[in-house]
């Protein structure tokens, strides 16, 4: 390795390489230097060509933007390589981006490239301009950063700087190198830089949950969004394992440990998908943000989007469905919205919006409430500001004759929609004409209901006598406002029935005292009869305002009440173990009632499936609340002596709480089943193999010791010493492999019956892997690579022991088929606080999806007619499992089976006070 130093690397215009990319293999030092030349004068070359462009641009200098002094700079732009993973060729795509900039004539120099001792990006290097790194000391350490200032000196047209989420060493002027980057765009350089998906802070937990690695190096997800362009560099999974198994990304250390953890197939795979759905909604946005530049408001039809708008009323669920069937025939998204009018005086029920959200999240879709007095108007703009190019609509329930006035919301968004498709979908409502809904009960309280009868009665006589009184002084019109005055306020005070009782004493009382002729109910001006009638419409509108507040409010407190209680119902049945009983006792306490029970109806008679408070009913019939679930179950409730009935609005949410307790019955009765027939399957399996296997492992040996018995006994065989030898010999290997038999059978019982209870201790790889070869036949066929300064872990070393052996029995019975194998491989690694050891032999391998099948009893997952029945690598798994480690095969790069043990590390001891 060549590293440069000296005059050379302080000359100004010498190129300063990575130390670990200026190898020469074989070395040679004259070919070194000159290509070090070649490189120092191909700059040289650049460095008149960029100076000759620049001189030539100054006195353009205003319309590029890349001037000096007082004129303000043009900000750079910023291209970001993005990938799902290590490895998948973002520096390499980077690199090669910048060498065809580099031909065009572009100013491009490497602020920053770490080749990790990958030769493919140490080859892409060549030939591109190097700024020296900063070097800096932290705690007795040098480590070299990006010299942000030697690269604002330089004044370059491109810079390439990798590793966007890197954390700068402590000294430098920014925390992070992307506040680097910054500094450089505002100088207006352009800079090319990489990211992976596991490094933006918006996916940091989602990548943590899927990998079990927490990233500590983030980079905010705005600075990739400001980017000019973001490129996605992809890869399949299996083509980065196999990069990674060739050591084209880590060095070969490291290789099975990264296959095996990070870089499993499954959590590929899930980073790949986060990467393209990241790119995607990258894109839609700058797609959204483009239009919103250029102030285009027609639809693009880049992405079919649904919208279905629903009033609420019972023809919503028809529209909801029936738009997903739309949707789904060509891959739409699909978008529910609800228009409420603005003044808040007109809605659907809050129970039918429920129902129509559940039903939306239940098909998939999404629901969106925008207001508007222009219900029309506002859908259009809500469609296209989502960029729909269908907008779906239900059939008008409007008779014809109320047509001939109003054309109603369908006609009227047809006319208006422009480019947008619409959809009139009939349905059971159509043409049945309006519907006005039940007046309910007055929704004010009972006091001032009271409050408001009084007043009616109490304000018109106290204007009548106070008109009375001093009638000289105030005219006819002073009396009329006077009683509107107190028409109004019974209004806002009682409601509709006390507003219109104050109306009508008030019109009485003003025509019998201050009318002509007075003290007489005759009306002599007709003006009087308008006077009358106008203050009762004014009371009886001024009510039904307050009357409809009222309403509203009531609704939307029981509403948020319902919505809680059933949040509660559902997370119950999702996140308690047994959920059943403990619904019920929800239903019981939020309802007041004593008792409630879940009754299934079996064989034509009644039974309780669950139920819970004291004296719960046995029958639908003896219960004071009776809930249908299904004809076969029933949700019964029984009241406190003394209490009242429960109201027929409390109907909804007990339907909506028997039908979560019809489903923890049915998840509870489904779990059971599973595990029973599991239970029988893995019984008969069991029996079936355990006949199998015995039947034939116990009679050979038996039948072989048999016949070198007899063969000893009969007088009639004369037998030589080394003949008796041989004899002896097989039946000692006949009793070893009944032994080993028995040993497997009783420990695979001993798992079965949770009999085994480990003593756990630290204890190092090393020796015990030296203890279980120790007793192998075939140990000369094992190469061993454990390092015995790896931390002790925790096991039972006689438990351990056994694990080893066994998976290297298995390894040399089945991985060297052939002589000319490669020996086994045992190797160990440290990684998140566990280490793990890998048994790797070259062999046929595993077929396909037989991996989990590996470890279960009885299984041999070939034809050959090998010794054993199968349980070693089963009682392996069990005893790795009893000591709280994990046991898993893979693919042995190159071919062949890899089995991963893997032990949590022992805690250090704590110092003794002596020690300290």
């Amino acid at each position: 390795m060549l590293v440069v130093r000296g005059s050379i690397a302080r000359h100004p215009d010498a190129v300063v390489l990575d130390p670990r990319i200026c190898r020469v293999d074989p070395p040679d030092t004259a070919d070194w230097y000159e290509r070090l030349r070649s490189a120092a004068g191909a700059k040289q070359r650049r460095r008149s060509a960029v100076a000759a462009r620049r001189e030539r641009a100054a006195g353009s200098a205003e319309h590029t933007g890349r001037v000096t002094g007082n004129t303000a700079t043009r900000r750079g732009e910023l291209r970001i390589y993005l990938g799902s993973a290590p490895g998948v060729g973002k520096t390499y795509a980077m690199l090669g981006e910048a060498h065809r900039r580099l031909s065009r004539g572009t100013d491009v120099v490497v602020g920053f490239v770490e080749t990790h001792g990958r030769t493919k990006i140490a080859e892409q290097l060549e030939g591109l301009e190097i700024v020296p790194r900063r070097r800096l000391q932290h705690r007795g350490v040098e480590f070299t950063e990006m010299d942000v200032d030697a690269i604002l000196a330089r004044n370059p047209e491109v810079a390439l700087v990798d590793e966007l989420a890197h954390t700068n060493v402590p000294g430098c002027r920014n925390a992070k190198r992307w506040q680097d980057i910054e500094e450089l765009l505002d100088a207006g350089i352009t800079v090319l830089s990489t990211v992976n998906i596991q490094h933006l802070e918006s996916l940091n937990d989602a990548v943590e949950r899927i990998t079990e690695v927490r990233q500590r190096e983030t980079v905010p997800d705005e600075v990739v969004r400001r980017a000019e362009q973001v490129e996605l560099v992809d890869i399949t999974p299996e083509a980065l394992r196999r990069r990674m198994a060739h050591g084209n990304i880590y060095p070969a250390r490291k290789i099975d440990a990264a296959l095996g953890n990070y870089f499993r197939t499954g959590n590929l795979t899930a980073l790949r998908e986060l990467a393209l759905l990241w790119v995607a909604d990258q894109v839609d946005v700058a797609l959204q943000r483009y239009r919103a530049d250029k102030h285009i408001t027609n639809i693009w039809e880049a992405r079919e989007r649904v919208v279905v708008a629903i009033t609420g009323g019972p023809e919503s669920e028809t529209l909801i469905r029936r738009a997903r069937r739309i949707a789904a025939r060509v891959g739409a998204d699909l978008l529910v919205v609800h228009v409420l009018r603005g003044d808040g005086l007109a809605g659907a029920s809050p129970v039918n919006i429920a129902r129509a959200r559940r039903l939306t999240e239940d098909v998939g879709a999404t629901f969106h409430t925008v207001v508007g007095d222009d219900v029309p108007e506002a859908l259009l703009e809500f469609a296209r500001g989502v960029d729909a190019t269908q907008l779906i609509v239900g059939t008008s329930r409007r008779p014809r004759w109320a047509r001939v006035f109003e054309e109603g919301i369908g006609a009227t968004t047809v006319q208006k929609s422009g480019p947008i498709d619409v959809h009139m979908v009939t349905h059971d409502e159509a043409h049945h004409g309006l519907r006005f809904p039940h007046t309910p009960r007055n929704p004010l309280p009972l006091s001032r209901q009271v409050w408001g009868w009084a007043l009616a009665v109490l304000l018109p006589l106290i204007v009548t006598a106070l008109g009375y009184w001093w009638e000289t002084h105030l005219a006819l019109s002073t009396d009329v406002v006077g009683y509107f005055l107190a028409t109004v306020l019974v209004a806002l005070v009682g409601g509709t029935a006390p507003a219109v009782a104050a109306a009508v004493l008030a019109g009485g009382l003003l025509n019998f005292f201050f009318a002509e002729p007075r003290y007489s109910l005759a009306i002599a001006n007709p003006e009087n009869v308008i006077t009358v009638v106008v203050m009762l419409v004014v009371g009886v509108l001024v009510a039904i305002v307050v009357d409809r507040a009222a309403r509203l409010a009531s609704q939307a407190a029981r509403a948020r009440t319902e919505a809680a209680l059933l949040v509660s119902y559902a997370r119950t049945v999702l996140t308690d173990p047994d959920p059943l009983p403990r619904l019920l006792e929800k239903i019981v306490e939020n309802f007041g009632q004593s008792s409630a029970a879940l009754l299934e109806k079996t064989d034509g008679r009644w039974r309780i499936a669950a139920c819970t408070g004291p004296n719960p009913c046995a029958k639908p019939t003896e219960s004071d609340v009776d809930i249908e679930v299904s004809p076969e179950v029933h949700l019964a409730l029984r009241g406190r002596d003394g209490s009242a009935p429960l109201p027929a609005a409390d109907q909804t949410v007990l339907e909506a709480a028997a039908g979560q307790a019809l489903i923890a019955l049915r998840q509870q009765r489904m779990a059971d089943e599973a595990a029973e027939t599991q239970r029988q399957a893995d019984a008969n399996k069991l029996r079936t193999a355990l006949l199998s296997a015995i039947g034939h492992d116990l009679r050979t040996p038996l039948s072989s010791m048999k016949a070198s018995v007899s063969t000893l006994r009969s007088p009639e065989v004369e037998l030589d010493e080394a003949d008796t030898r041989e004899l002896l010999t097989g039946m000692d290997e006949s009793l070893d492999r009944l032994s080993a038999l028995v040993d497997n059978l009783l420990d695979s019982s001993r798992l079965a019956t949770g009999a085994v209870v480990p003593q756990l201790h630290p204890i190092t790889y090393d020796e015990i892997v030296a203890r279980a070869i120790a007793g192998l036949d075939g140990r000369r066929f094992v190469t061993v690579d454990v390092d015995e300064r790896l931390p002790a872990v925790l096991a039972d070393a006689g438990l351990l022991e056994r694990v080893v052996a066994n998976v290297l029995n298995n390894a040399l019975t089945y991985g060297r088929v052939h002589d000319e194998n490669p020996d086994i491989l045992v190797h160990a690694s440290e990684h998140a606080a566990r280490v793990e050891l890998r048994i790797a032999d070259h062999g046929p391998g595993l077929p396909k999806y037989t991996a989990e099948a590996l470890f279960a009893p009885f299984q041999r997952l070939d034809d050959r007619n090998h010794k054993g029945i199968g349980l070693g690598l089963h009682v392996a798994k069990g005893f790795v499992e009893a000591m709280n480690g994990e046991i898993h095969a893979e693919d042995t790069p190159g071919g062949g089976l890899t089995i991963v043990v893997s032990l949590p590390v022992a805690a250090a001891p704590h110092p003794s006070p002596t020690e300290r």
